[in-house]
Order: C-alpha cells, then structure tokens, then sequence
C-alpha cells in the first residue's frame, strides 16, 4: 500500500505545537493532528502508529526520511524538496513576546541590529525569519518550548512563536508582554514523501479538502478547546 508500506500508517506527531498535538501518557499524543491521523488510518484500513516527536524539524525529518508515512508542518518553501504538502487544514498566528521595560512596541520595531529574537531551531517561525529578518539576530532554542526560557536565560529581546505557546510560557512569568498583532500566520498542512508519488499527494490532499468541508477539523478545534486557530479556506 502506497501510504502504509510496514503495514501501518505511521504518522509523525509533533510536540512542540499546543494547537495541534500534545502529550498523553508515556510517548503517546492526542490533539487535532492526532485526531486526522486516526481517521486517514481508518479510511485506508490500517492501524495507527504514531511517531512522537518534540520539534517541527525531527518531523519534518522523519517523513523526508520514510521513517514516517504522513506528516503535519507549516507550508515552507524550504521543507517542499522532499514532502509533497496539501493546501493548508488549520492557520495560526505568530507573535511576538518582549519584557515590560522593552522599548519595543510594534511587531515593526524588532528588525533592527541590536536586537536578539529566539526562535524554536527549524520551526516555521526559524524558517520565515531566517528569511525575512535583515539586521537583528537569530538565536535558535532546541525546541519551541525552549523559546520562553531561552529568551530570559540570555537575556534576549525577542521571543517568537505560536500566540499560545508564548501565553502558556510566559504565565506566571512578571514582567513580560506580547506584541499586538502578528508577524505572519501559519498555514498547517499535512504532507506525504513525494517519493510516494503524485497520486498519493493528490488523495491526501482530497482527505484535508473533505476534512474541513465536512467540519471534521472545526470540531475537533473544539473539542480540544483551540482558541487563536482557525480552519482554513478550502484549497
């Protein structure tokens, strides 16, 4: 089978965004990716493996790799070499995290020379600063968990990530503020190794399409209690 060569539809999950998947119990995961990953399985009629990660890269690894049959990631140029991605099922926003006293006030302001920003190594956030970013600095944390505690153990200017990574973070944290706005919003997909073929990428893209038309993936933004996401258009 095309999308289940081992016989299962392994799924690569990552942890390292709130919205979609987080941790249940020891190495396993729940969540709205968990969630399209179950009923992809069911549709094929193979069992569900789930391969558990904590960053965006790893995943993105792990399918470019085949160690994974199917994935959900931001759409980046960067990753598109290896992984075939469908049009986008949920959007999310990116923000901006500054300390109190910082004279940063507009997402406009954080561009400049002496300015540090942490980011999640490989995330989307990595990715589209990398490029969009011509004076300050990047510092990259080992995961998005990591951006928070980086971005006050080296005394940084900038934290970026997900909207509600940066909140949960920085709860109970004094002294901190998120920027209004955003700096640019995530289209999550699912994706498939090209190397499965254009029949395979076109299937996965009719199950995201029927997904959000269905309000399959609005009812499990709900269930899940997701707030700051929404589904996106149809494709």
């Amino acid at each position: 089978m095309t999308f289940a060569p081992t016989g299962k539809l392994r799924a690569a999950i990552n942890l390292g965004n709130p919205i979609l998947a987080h941790a249940v119990g020891e190495g396993g995961a729940g969540g709205v990716s968990v969630d399209l990953a179950r009923e992809f399985a069911r549709r094929l009629g193979v069992d569900l493996d789930l391969v558990v990660v904590d960053t965006a890269g790893k995943s993105v690894d792990a399918v470019a790799s085949e160690r994974a049959d199917i994935g959900f990631f931001a759409i980046d140029p960067a990753r598109g070499a290896d992984i075939a991605f469908t049009a986008p099922y949920v959007l999310i926003e990116g923000s901006y995290l500054v300390k109190d006293d910082s004279p940063i006030r507009a997402n406009g302001d954080v561009d400049q020379a002496a300015h540090r920003v942490v980011v999640g190594k490989g995330s989307a956030y990595d990715l589209f600063l990398t490029r969009e970013l011509r004076q300050a600095q990047i510092v990259r944390a080992p995961s998005s968990p990591a951006v928070v505690p980086t971005f006050l153990e080296q005394g940084a200017d900038v934290a970026a990530g997900v909207r509600q990574q940066l909140e949960a973070d920085a709860r109970g944290k004094p002294g901190l503020r998120l920027l209004d706005g955003r700096f640019m919003v995530i289209r999550q997909a699912m994706g498939v190794p090209k190397s499965r073929g254009d029949a395979a990428a076109a299937l996965l893209t009719a199950f995201v399409e029927e997904m959000k038309a269905s309000g399959f993936v609005a009812d499990a933004l709900k269930r899940h209690g997701i707030e700051g996401a929404s589904v996106a258009p149809p494709g």
